[in-house]
C-alpha cells in the first residue's frame, strides 16, 4: 500500500470556502500514463489541502507520476496478469466487489471513477460519478466502430452520474451519443499557474529566435498534415517547431510531408521532452490542429504561461478555451486557408495573454464545483 506524503460552465462556486468537509474517494486503474492520472492526482490533493478527507484507490500498483506528499493512496491489487488474461463480466464483477468493500470501509460522500469504468460500472452506489475525459463522438470515422463505441458508452453510463471534462463533451454525450444519464455535470480540470511557471524556468535546449510550436503525439488524429499545409500556405518565415513522439511509420509520414512541402529549412523537429514548458513559454504561439480532443491541456497550459494559442474548432474543448479576443484564432477544422490566415495574423501581431483568459480553469474556480457534488 503506497502512501505518499464560450460555452459557459455552471456557476456553482458559492460554496467555495464555506463548504463542509467531505470524504472523497477516487478510483483509477493505476497512476501510470498521461493527463487523466495527472489531473486526478492534482484534483485529489487539492481537495485534501482544502480540508477534505481524500483517498485514492488504485487497482494495480503501477506508478509513474510523482505522488503528492500526504495524499492517501491504497492499491487494491485487483488488476493482475490473471484478470487481464481472463477478462470476463464475472471477473469484472469480482473486481468490483473488492472495490465495493474498500469503499464501504472508507464511507465516502462522493466516489469518482476514472479510466476503469469497465469494472466500476458494476458498482451500485448512489454517490458514484464516472469522470469522462474524452469525446468519444469524434474518435471514430468508420460507422460501425463509432456505433460500437457509442453503444459501450450508453451501456456503461445509462442512468448513472457523469462528470464531463468540458461542456462540449457533455453536449456530445447527450446529443450525439444519445446517452441518457441520471446527471451529467461539466467540470474542468483544475489548474494553478505557479508550478507551470517553475517548470518553464528550468534549463532547456530552446531553439534560437522566434518559433511557432506544436506539442502533440505524432499520430493521425493530431493532424500534423493539416498544420504543415496551413503553415506552408501562411508564407511566414518564423520557424515551426514540432514536439512529440509517435510510431516510426507516423513520424516518417510527417517528415515526408515536410520534405514534399519544401519546409526542411523552416520546420524544427524537437522530438519528445519530459518537460515541454520552457519550449511552450518561449514560443511565439502554440498551435493545435487535432481532429478530436476532450479538453486539450496543452492549450490551457500555454495560456497559463502567457503564450498565445491558435486552434481548430474540433470537438471538443478549444472553443471553451479560446474565448474573448482569442476566438479570432479559432478556425473550422476543414478551413486550412483560414488556419493559414490565423497563423499569419498571429505572426504579425501576437495576442497578449492575461489572467482573464484562463481564470475559468484555475483551482479556486473549479474545486468548489467538485465540493458541490
Amino acid at each position: 500500500m503506497p502512501t505518499s506524503s464560450s460555452a459557459s460552465m455552471p456557476d456553482i462556486t458559492a460554496q467555495a470556502d464555506t463548504a463542509p468537509a467531505k470524504r472523497f474517494a477516487f478510483v483509477i486503474e493505476d497512476l501510470y500514463g498521461g493527463g487523466a492520472q495527472k489531473s486526478l492526482l492534482y484534483t485529489a490533493d487539492q481537495l485534501r489541502q482544502r480540508g477534505h478527507a481524500v483517498k485514492v484507490f488504485t487497482l494495480r500498483e503501477r506508478i509513474e507520476h510523482r505522488l503528492p506528499e500526504g495524499l492517501d493512496i491504497e492499491d487494491l491489487a485487483v488488476v493482475t496478469r490473471f484478470t487481464k488474461a481472463t477478462s470476463t463480466v464475472l471477473t469484472e464483477k469480482w473486481q468490483a466487489s473488492r472495490i465495493a468493500r474498500a469503499l464501504e470501509a472508507w464511507q465516502p460522500d462522493v466516489a469518482i471513477s476514472c479510466s476503469c469504468d469497465k469494472i466500476t460500472r458494476h458498482l451500485d452506489l448512489p454517490n458514484l460519478y464516472f469522470w469522462v475525459k474524452s469525446d468519444v463522438s469524434a474518435k471514430f470515422s468508420e460507422a460501425k466502430q463509432r456505433e460500437r463505441a457509442f453503444d459501450k458508452v450508453r451501456r456503461f453510463y445509462r442512468g448513472r452520474r457523469v462528470i464531463a471534462v468540458s461542456q462540449g463533451v457533455k453536449e456530445n454525450l447527450e446529443r450525439v451519443v444519445g446517452l441518457q444519464a441520471e446527471r451529467i455535470v461539466p467540470i474542468y480540470n483544475p489548474y494553478e499557474r505557479e508550478p507551470f511557471v517553475a517548470m518553464a524556468d528550468e534549463p532547456a535546449p530552446l531553439p534560437d529566435g522566434e518559433y511557432f510550436l506544436c506539442v502533440a503525439a505524432i499520430e493521425p488524429r493530431k493532424r500534423h498534415d493539416r498544420l504543415l499545409r496551413a503553415y506552408a500556405a501562411s508564407g511566414i518565415r518564423t520557424p515551426l517547431a514540432i514536439m512529440g513522439k509517435g510510431k516510426p511509420e507516423h513520424e516518417a509520414e510527417v517528415r515526408e510531408l515536410i520534405t514534399t512541402l519544401g519546409l526542411e529549412d523552416r520546420v524544427l523537429w524537437l522530438g519528445y521532452h519530459h518537460n515541454p514548458y520552457p519550449f511552450i513559454r518561449h514560443a511565439k504561439a502554440l498551435a493545435l490542429t487535432s481532429d478530436a480532443e476532450g479538453l486539450p491541456r496543452v492549450l490551457i497550459e500555454a495560456l497559463l504561461l502567457h503564450t498565445p494559442v491558435l486552434s481548430v474548432d474540433c470537438p471538443s474543448g478549444p472553443k471553451e478555451i479560446l474565448t474573448q479576443e482569442l476566438a479570432d484564432f479559432l478556425v473550422a477544422p476543414e478551413n486550412e486557408k483560414g488556419l493559414a490566415d490565423a497563423i499569419a495574423r498571429m505572426d504579425q501581431a501576437p495576442v497578449t495573454i492575461e489572467p482573464r483568459h484562463y481564470q475559468q480553469f484555475l483551482k479556486d474556480t473549479v474545486l468548489p464545483q467538485f465540493e458541490a457534488l
